[in-house]
């Protein structure tokens, strides 16, 4: 056995002394051990982050070749020098250059040649910042990083003359920024930058108003909740600013910005569940608020400006507003109003409704039809009718085009028109006629359609498991049975509607590149798993396609080597869970090492990305699987309301039931399959290991929501208000209370005395077991922040402690000088990664 191998057998996990706090609600008393760990300034909690990071690092030490394998690997795929696509805003192109050693982005910028300039300009990618004629360096966040352990920068705002610059830094990991105003047009005889005084610290946010003559900022209270906007008049004193609205609800957050048609400045105020927005014309900044519409509980809802120019019957504009809200439909609608014809007050579901989701499954809709169940409804464009779990997102007006978001069968949507169109089928009175934005396939790609299905080799060619009488059928216990069988189904489409040209990859898209509303063009980006990054711009009026720029990935990678495909399982209440699946065609996923991961809250879905560090992994043999498990937005609202507040327990479940289904079709083993999550996904893990501990051999939970429970009784932290409407009003209701006790993993956890607990082992491949009641438990890596203010760093701390004392093989990598999002730094973060994808790996038996 190696040196560092016998020293990490020898390690000792830190000693956690016992102070029981007792904590009674609703007549439960459950005794807290760890609970003086909040203390954060005591040298005793730093004192013992110290031990536990001294040692993970013993535990870690072996696979320090490893982890330096893996960060190259990493690095020799990443174009170190490059530059993203200029993209116009006013009178200039804005662009960001990375450079080779450098940890952070540069942003730059050049004057348009002209007004119709709609050509981003030919930059040189391997330049240095500002060696272009005409290109000026806008903020060097190297520059400004200097000094720090931690920076991230926290938004840029521009005057419309791009003279005066607003900007955020954060340089502690709290999410509290400090704002400060530039002149780019000076520089001190020094060279470096000219700024005015006045200084917005820790704040959550600021915007200009065009004109750059007024700054509107967040005020953050102690909880961490923004909630007061103030104005601030440029080149005044900061201690003359005026509050103009104050959120008195602690239910709700506030924030502040500029609308699209820069005409109006909008603070938008809301909760989980209900939202307002309230608006002041930018021409008059001094003036009073005012809600569009009066807030409705439980109703959210947003409105922009906009214009049909020229389509009135004498040639004048048609202005309009356009409202998204819920009030009628629980997976939302779009209404456009003629502004012509109506006089305020407004209210939601007035004007002409253009696209509407499925109310199925929904709380407050047909709660008795299933999610899946296609949905046809008149007002609806052709593209989505029949659709299934469809959730309408959002609509972009531009001068030349109108673009659409939804979610539509688990996946994100994008579907675009002409603008000249969209105002004649607004005129008749007819539905809109959008048509489906599709990424092009690749050449000699297997995402093209098959010519002839095969059995055994899935819906596109791929090679997905094999069966073989001879390998016994492995069941998420270990028990042996009959040959491989499929216990999955396809259910993306792909295999049959044979559409000739569609991609069959999962993917991602999204129009968030047009910031300019006279853009002629519409830009789009889209990846995939296995397909980097790309942005296009298309002619909404030709359909003509471009590709302006696909991420480079060195080191030989082909994404022809690489299948993704979606499958659906049953869960135990009979739902059926979309699950994506990545590996190697070169490696058939049979009794694979299996990489698992999910988040499931809040109604964010875990959509299709590539990424550069999980090529180690699939190059490796490595099968990654996503649940999109419920509490996420995949499947619309219905989806999101089925894993909340008490019916939270469907993630989890999902979860398991999705692991359990590719190890019993033996795509995966389960003594080498690892689950991960961050945050609420953190939670997922804590409750899958305590549900399920024969699933996982190893679990990593990221900044984990382990302690639940005692966050959310406590109105005093940071965010727990804010939080009821997601997880429930513990406090003061007993049923809330007992749910989620029934989960939180630290509650549940297994327990132990500090008397005879051995060693986990030497390394993470062939750990000695354990002899406590925790012996069958997953190996557990946990990663936190002590500057982390959604998550405070007591709630891993004391889950590790309380897991540690039971037995289990648990450590924790605690960062100092972070926050919720992890350290800064693109090296930082990608020997970060490299170090978690060690220790996962080792845990499936690979090291090399």
């Amino acid at each position: 056995m190696t040196e560092p191998n016998n020293n990490a057998a020898a390690a000792m996990p830190p000693y956690a002394k016992r102070e029981p706090k007792r904590r009674e609600f609703h007549g439960d008393v459950f005794f807290d051990d760890y609970e003086w760990m909040r203390d954060k300034e005591s040298p005793e909690v730093r004192d013992y982050v110290s031990a536990q990071n001294r040692y993970c690092e013993q535990r870690m030490a072996h696979l320090a070749g490893f982890r330096s394998t893996l960060f190259e690997e990493l690095k020799s795929h990443v174009e170190e020098t490059d530059m993203s696509v200029p993209t116009r805003i006013n009178d200039y192109w804005y662009f960001t250059r990375t450079q080779q050693g450098k940890q952070y982005g540069v942003q730059c910028r050049m004057p348009v040649r002209g007004e119709d300039d709609w050509d981003p300009p030919e930059v040189d990618p391997k330049g240095e910042p500002g060696s272009m004629p005409g290109e000026q360096v806008v903020f060097d966040a190297n520059a400004e990083a200097e000094g720090h352990d931690f920076f991230r920068l926290g938004g840029i705002d521009l005057s419309r003359d791009g003279r005066w610059m607003l900007y955020g830094v954060d340089v502690s990991g709290d999410e509290r920024y400090d704002y400060r105003i530039r002149d780019l047009a000076a520089r001190k005889e020094d060279g470096s930058p000219v700024e005015l005084p006045e200084q917005f610290n820790g704040i959550g946010g600021a915007c200009f108003t065009p004109d750059g003559q007024w700054v509107f900022w967040v005020e953050i209270d102690d909880s961490w909740r923004p909630f007061a906007i103030w104005r601030h008049r440029v080149g005044a004193p900061v201690e003359s600013d005026v509050c103009v609205y104050r959120e008195t609800d602690e239910r709700f957050w506030a924030g502040v910005g500029i609308s699209f048609d820069e005409r109006n400045i909008v603070i938008g105020t809301g909760s989980k569940t209900t939202t307002e927005v309230l608006m002041l014309p930018t021409a008059t900044p001094e003036g009073e608020f005012a809600a569009f519409i009066p807030r409705q509980d439980g109703i959210e809802y947003d409105v922009s400006f906009a214009c049909f120019e020229g389509a009135g019957e004498d040639g004048s504009d048609i202005p309009l507003a356009v409202v998204y809200h819920n009030a009628n439909n629980p997976n939302f609608e779009i209404d456009v109003i003629d502004m012509r014809r109506h006089e305020p007050p407004y209210r939601l579901g007035e004007g002409v409704c253009v696209a509407a989701g499925s109310p199925y499954g929904c709380e407050h809709g047909e709660i008795d039809k299933p999610i899946t169940e296609a949905y046809y409804n008149p007002v609806n464009p052709a593209i989505l009718e029949g659709a299934h779990g469809l959730g309408i997102e959002g609509i972009a007006l531009h001068r030349h085009f109108v673009t659409l978001s939804y979610r539509s069968d688990g996946q994100p949507h994008v579907a675009y028109m002409p603008k000249d169109a969209a105002a004649a089928d607004f005129l008749a009175g007819r539905p809109w006629r959008f048509r489906e934005l599709l990424p092009p396939p690749l050449d000699n790609d297997w995402d093209m359609v098959a010519a002839e299905r095969d059995d055994e080799t899935g819906d596109h060619g791929e090679w997905l498991w094999t069966e073989d009488a001879g390998v016994p059928e492995a069941s998420a216990s270990g028990a042996s049975g009959a040959a491989a069988v499929d216990h999955t189904s396809s259910s993306d489409g792909a295999s049959d509607d044979h559409l000739p040209g569609e991609t069959r990859r999962l993917y991602s898209i999204g129009t968030g590149g047009n910031p300019s509303y006279d853009a002629p063009r519409m830009r789009y980006s889209f990846s995939s798993y296995t397909r980097p990054g790309e942005l296009h711009e298309i002619d909404p009026a030709t359909g003509q396609d471009t590709l302006l720029k696909r991420a480079t990935v060195l080191g030989g990678f082909d994404p022809r080597d690489y299948m993704e495909r979606r499958v659906w399982i049953t869960a135990r209440d009979g739902e059926r869970i979309p699950v994506s699946l990545v590996w190697h065609r070169d490696c058939p996923a049979q009794d694979a090492p299996m990489f698992i991961t999910g988040y499931g809250a809040y109604e964010i879905s875990s959509d299709p990305g590539f990424s550069v560090s999980r090529l180690s992994m699939l190059d490796r043999g490595v099968l990654y699987a996503v649940p999109h498990i419920r509490g996420g937005g995949e499947m619309g609202r219905a989806w999101y309301e089925q894993g909340r507040r008490l019916n939270k327990k469907h993630s989890f479940e999902d979860f398991v039931d999705a692991t359990r289904a590719l190890q019993r079709a033996r795509l995966a083993d389960p003594r080498r399959t690892v689950a991960n999550g961050g945050s609420a996904g953190g939670l997922l893990m804590g409750a899958v290991a305590n549900m399920a501990p024969e699933c996982y051999a190893g679990i990593e939970a990221d900044v984990p929501f382990v302690d639940a429970l005692t966050s959310i009784l406590d109105p005093d932290l940071p965010l727990t208000v804010t939080e009821w409407d997601e997880w429930g009003d513990p406090l003061h209701d007993p049923d809330v209370y007992r749910y989620m006790k029934s989960y939180t993993p630290y509650e549940n956890a297994p327990s132990g005395s500090d008397a005879g607990v051995e060693a986990a082992g030497d390394d993470a491949n062939d750990a000695e077991e354990v002899t406590t009641p925790a012996a069958h438990f997953p190996k557990i890596f946990i990663t936190t922040s002590m500057n982390d203010t959604r998550v405070l760093y007591v709630e891993p701390l004391k889950w590790l402690a309380r897991l540690q004392s039971a037995g289990v093989d648990a450590v924790a990598k605690i960062e100092v000088e972070a926050g919720h999002g992890g350290i800064s730094g693109r090296y930082k973060q990608w020997e970060e990664v490299s170090y978690e994808n060690a220790w996962c790996m080792a845990v499936m038996h690979i090291t090399r």
